[in-house]
């Protein structure tokens, strides 16, 4: 904690010698999303649409009201309440519990003011901007506007004793995330117990759900349009490009508009750079972007030269991963890294035949075909006809770049110092190489999500064979997927965890440190000998060794439950198989095997041979 402490100061007296000083520079970092906002002023926004300029600032934290368990202990005459679970699946004290000081009591005010204080005293007066998130998917014991407002305005007036220019930054995610109890009196009441000008809302899933648009502008609080779009850093292609290109400007010139910026808040950004590069410009535009031809500037800019098949190939990418309308909320649950903890008997009404790709056995290649219906998970919004296309393309014109594609600069992993990253003239074949190693994982998972699909229906009909047959195409999909991202340095487990191991000063320290690590894409929460966690697979990743040493032998050990249940004519032994995979998960977490740091393979020619093998 005290490196951590000297480096967030060097953090901040480097951004002061840039010119990031208050008034100049946000730099908000928030405990679940990294956020990375661009203020526009007010008076910018009404006068001078010509004129880029821009507001940053330093963000630090503020007391929310939340303590812990012991604090009832320190201070037995506090007014305190606990709060709901969070997600634990025995409400194991270890795990959780929220604990809420109430708003009456003196010690808020007290404990506020001193939180302030103390900052300004640890990193010296650089900033009026306070984040403060008391509800964030944690409901209020009481829906009483008076209650709601009251704990608004403590918040606030700690705030402003500790700093008397003090400014509340308060993420939007509540109102998305529990809407069923923040209606508008529950709303207004948190949103009104700061003056006008003290409050900013981030509206955190603008490109989805945008709240600007069914609060009256969140009732006359300035806001700032954000960026979501990712959930658990998981990677999946996709995204709303038309979304990005327009929702800003309409947010901003819409009536009474109080939206003053724009602002992105992924959980991760290791993924779908298009999305992040185009939601960047948008701070500095002041009129919609037609895509389309943007896309064609975006991929000359990004491989370094004009490419026809390149570009149709961005096309098609366009009308279908970056055209998702359904207002679905995207976190992969891709069966390859989500596998369903579940009796294949649940499945019975989701193994109707829908959108998406089916496979015949009696060939030794996949033949995909569309087939109508829809199924609620995983996440399917698009074609995968063209999507394959597209990757055909990428293809195609990997031979103008086969030369430089086959050429592996000897990078260092991303835990290295930056100064010994790869030569900047090599940027476009790596990207070229990350977006194709990306698509053909894109589609070879979706066609997995078929195959898994295909072993349930032939489970159903205790047909053996079916089963079997694809069994082993499953797992023969995994085995090829990790083999194609084993082949560019974006897709490996080992910089993960050896990141992660780094950081320690001791070896309890290292050991700690690589079972977080290991935990948080994986199981990620609490669970019992019988009960996984409910988190279990959030921030599941792509990863070339997490897929052969995780993923595969899990999606291996339910397979064999089902195999041995038509072979032994009994049903699915859900609970057996739940202890079998939550104890190797365990296991897993807490083991100590070495994983490649560096890439291995030629992507261009993995890619190719698995589409010949699949799509072809």
């Amino acid at each position: 904690l005290d490196q951590q402490l000297a480096l967030q100061k060097k953090i901040l007296s480097r951004m002061i010698e840039l010119g990031m000083v208050p008034g100049m520079l946000l730099f908000y970092c928030y405990s679940i999303f990294n956020i990375c906002i661009t203020f526009v002023p007010p008076f910018y926004l009404s006068f001078n649409y010509e004129l880029t300029v821009h507001y940053y600032f330093t963000v630090l934290p503020s007391f929310s009201g939340n303590v812990p368990a012991v604090f009832a202990k320190l201070f037995p005459s506090a007014n305190i309440t606990r709060l709901g679970d969070w997600n634990t699946v025995d409400a194991d004290p270890r795990w959780c519990c929220t604990y809420l000081l109430g708003p009456s009591d003196a010690l808020f005010i007290e404990l506020g003011q001193a939180f302030i204080k103390q900052q300004i005293k640890e990193y010296g007066d650089v900033t009026n901007i306070y984040n403060c998130d008391t509800f964030n998917e944690n409901t209020p014991p009481t829906n009483e506007p008076a209650y709601i407002s009251s704990l608004g305005s403590a918040i606030y007036e700690a705030m402003s004793r500790g700093n008397k220019n003090a400014v509340w930054l308060m993420q939007g995610w509540l109102f998305y995330s529990d809407a069923a109890f923040w209606k508008e009196p529950q709303m207004k009441a948190l949103l009104h117990s700061v003056p006008i000008g003290k409050m900013i809302v981030l509206d955190l899933f603008a490109d989805v759900k945008p709240i600007w648009k069914m609060s009256s502008q969140f009732y006359g609080v300035p806001y700032i349009w954000c960026l979501l779009h990712n959930f658990g850093g998981n990677i999946e292609m996709y995204g709303i490009l038309d979304s990005i290109a327009t929702g800003p400007i309409d947010a901003r010139t819409s009536y009474n508009s109080t939206m003053i910026g724009v602002g992105m808040c992924m959980e991760g950004i290791e993924q779908n750079p298009v999305v992040y590069e185009l939601t960047s410009e948008m701070a500095f535009r002041n009129k919609k972007v037609e895509v389309k031809d943007w896309l064609k500037t975006y991929s000359y800019r990004r491989y370094g030269q004009a490419n026809a098949e390149i570009e149709k190939a961005w096309r098609y990418l366009y009308h279908t991963i970056y055209n998702c309308t359904d207002r679905i909320a995207d976190h992969n649950k891709d069966y390859i890294v989500e596998f369903p903890d579940i009796s294949p008997s649940s499945f019975s009404s989701q193994l109707s035949k829908r959108r998406g790709m089916s496979i015949s056995s009696n060939h030794r290649r996949f033949f995909l075909s569309e087939v109508s219906g829809s199924l609620p998970q995983p996440h399917l919004w698009y074609s995968t006809k063209e999507a394959i296309k597209a990757l055909e393309l990428f293809l195609n014109a990997g031979n103008d770049f086969s030369k430089s594609l086959t050429y592996r600069y000897d990078m260092h992993p991303s835990f290295m110092s930056w100064d010994q990253f790869v030569p900047f003239q090599l940027l476009p074949t790596l990207f070229l190489q990350y977006d194709l190693v990306d698509l053909t994982r894109q589609c070879l998972s979706k066609l997995a999500n078929e195959v898994y699909l295909d072993a349930l229906r032939s489970y159903k009909k205790k047909d053996s064979n079916g089963l079997n047959f694809h069994t082993r195409k499953f797992l023969e999909i995994i085995v090829d997927t990790d083999t194609l991202l084993a082949a560019d340095d974006n897709f490996l487990l080992g910089p993960w965890l050896e990141s992660a191991k780094s950081l320690a000063m001791t070896e309890n320290e290292r050991k700690q440190y690589e079972w977080n690590a290991r935990t948080q894409v994986t199981m990620w929460y609490d669970n019992t000998e019988t009960e996984q966690s409910k988190l279990h697979d959030y921030a599941n990743k792509f990863w070339s060794g997490l897929l052969k040493s995780y993923y595969l032998p899990r999606a291996s050990k339910y397979f064999g439950y089902l195999t041995r249940s038509l072979q032994e004519n009994r049903s699915f032994q859900l609970e057996e198989w739940r202890k079998d995979w939550i104890s190797y998960s365990n296991e897993w977490q807490s083991g100590k095997e070495l994983y490649a740091v560096r890439a291995t393979g030629d992507a261009l020619a993995i890619s190719r041979s698995l589409y010949t093998k699949y799509f072809s």
